[in-house]
């Protein structure tokens, strides 16, 4: 039996009003529900495997070979180092139309590694990347849906085609744009993605949040003796803090939507030594894709008069990611929205509950309210007056299939983002339990889409009527650009030897709490608080 929610089901049951048939239809999704619970396991050694390897984008080797791995075994024809990126891959089974595409991402954060379990910051490895975003997750939703929609279909005879692909290198908006430019979503129907969260919900139309588009920008000088003959050199680095500084002065005059941020990637080599290279590397974040190209015109303009100013030569920039602002299906969020509410939230335990509280109190947030107890109570529209925010490279995609973000409960309200904190649910029952919520909520909408036309040709009408009627997708890549595979492996390099001792083993240990020795929940008594 589905399990019960609250929340208003007004918009969801007029898209999702029962069609002819709709008791078979009910019968398959209690069935797929089923079989996603009988696979509670699998799925919790998916999540626990991939946060043990902690990847940086680009660098994901291990969980790209695992997760390959796992889609050969369950009979899926893998397509490896698609659109030139070698940690990325299309996975593809069954035949016919319609072709749905399911999609997460898989890398993780910078100086993000911590302990699981742990209420307070306590790293694995110190300074060694870690799941701080939880995209060790995404995939073990997916895969666990399809598996179990796969089954059905076998025995049904169903028509359809399931592909399963990586978003690789999501934190540097690196992947999914090429993914795009490379044709690889010219015949999916539906694209159906998902992303760790706090609560179980899904939106249409315009997102919160930003496009972008990330730029390096390098600059070529002439190295002389700083002390002894200074100006016999050029410094490349006088380039980059002008550059910084210029732009710091006209962020005042830049629209209250558009973020923009910066790190020096190359600042010289010693400080005696004038600079002869250096090089800065800039996101430009805009509500739209207008907007994200002045943004970017004027950091070139920056650049040039930085060179000027500094006798230096700017070299050719390189676009190292983008991503175009989100836009989601209104009819596909419709039919998941429906599904949201018959699976509902999971049952936390009272140790997830005081993890979480533990956690927000830790962190000195100003509620201690603990884990998510109820839905959203209604599917979430448009956004009104975009404020501005972050970006994820789902957004190419959105703009060229009928495309929804499915978000599960895998982590806690209240924390910072891109951080330490938000590891700390990601290899912990409440990573479990959120990820076969999700699990069951794919499976279900898969199962619309595959025995229902109408819904797919009713998603393409909103798409092409509504959605694109008045703005066509244009690529934020330039002709020249390629992936950035060189990101990060310096970074993996230095620290994947003393990673690969704390690597799972699924094979002696039932999780990787069990393996790393950590009681569940490990808080602070209320001694020391």
């Amino acid at each position: 039996m589905f399990t019960a929610a609250g929340g208003a089901q007004k918009g969801a049951q007029k898209a999702a009003a029962k069609p002819a048939g709709s008791a078979r239809l009910d019968a398959l999704k209690q069935e797929a529900v089923a079989d996603v619970d009988s696979r509670a396991q699998f799925a919790q050694q998916m999540v626990d495997q991939i946060f043990s390897y902690g990847e940086l984008g680009f660098q994901e080797v291990e969980t790209n070979r695992y997760l390959i791995d796992i889609l050969k075994q369950n009979g899926f024809a893998v397509q490896e180092g698609i659109a030139g990126v070698p940690t990325a891959f299309m996975a593809t089974w069954g035949s016919g139309k319609p072709v749905i595409a399911l999609g997460s991402d898989i890398d993780c954060i910078p100086q993000a590694s911590q302990k699981p379990g742990v209420a307070w910051h306590e790293p694995i490895i110190e300074g060694a990347p870690g799941h701080g975003e939880g995209h060790n997750s995404g995939q073990a939703v997916n895969i666990t849906a399809a598996i179990a929609v796969k089954k059905i279909m076998e025995r049904e005879h169903l028509s359809g085609t399931i592909r399963i692909w990586p978003g690789t290198a999501e934190e540097l908006v690196g992947t999914k744009a090429y993914f795009v430019r490379a044709g690889l979503f010219k015949d999916v129907d539906i694209a159906l993605f998902t992303h760790v969260g706090e609560n179980l919900d899904v939106s249409w139309g315009e997102r919160a949040g930003n496009g972008l588009v990330s730029v390096q920008y390098s600059f070529v000088g002439e190295t002389a003796h700083a002390a002894a003959n200074p100006w016999r050199g050029r410094s490349a680095l006088d380039a980059v803090e002008l550059m910084d500084i210029g732009w710091n002065f006209r962020r005042e005059h830049l629209r209250l939507s558009q973020r923009s941020h910066n790190v020096i990637t190359d600042g010289g080599d010693q400080p005696n030594v004038v600079p002869r290279t250096a090089s800065v590397w800039y996101y430009f974040r805009e509500t739209d894709y207008p907007h994200i190209k002045e943004l970017w015109e004027t950091g070139d303009t920056m650049a040039k008069a930085a060179a000027m100013m500094a006798g230096v030569d700017l070299q050719p920039t390189k676009v190292l990611g983008s991503a175009w602002p989100q836009h989601f299906n209104k009819v596909v969020a419709e039919t998941t929205w429906a599904n949201i509410q018959k699976i509902g939230l999971p049952q936390w335990s009272d140790e997830d509950q005081q993890l979480a509280r533990a956690l927000q109190k830790e962190l000195k947030n100003p509620r201690i309210e603990g884990l998510r107890t109820k839905l959203s109570d209604d599917l979430q529209g448009p956004v009104k007056d975009n404020p501005g925010g972050g970006s994820d490279d789902i957004g190419d995609i959105s703009w060229n299939v009928p495309t929804v973000t499915l978000r599960y409960p895998s982590n806690i309200p209240g924390l910072p983002g891109h951080n330490w904190a938000n590891a700390i649910s990601m290899a912990t029952p409440i990573a479990h339990k959120g990820v076969i919520a999700g699990a069951k909520v794919q499976a279900m909408t898969l199962l619309d889409l595959l025995t229902r036309p109408e819904l797919v040709e009713q998603a393409w009408k909103y798409f092409r009527e509504v959605q694109t009627k008045d703005t066509k997708y244009e690529p934020l890549l330039r002709p020249q650009d390629q992936p950035a595979i060189w990101l990060n492996k310096a970074t993996m390099d230095k620290y994947r030897p003393e990673m690969t001792k704390y690597y799972y083993d699924r094979s002696r240990y039932k999780t990787y709490l069990d393996q790393l020795g950590i009681k569940y929940p490990t808080v602070r008594s209320a001694s020391s608080q």
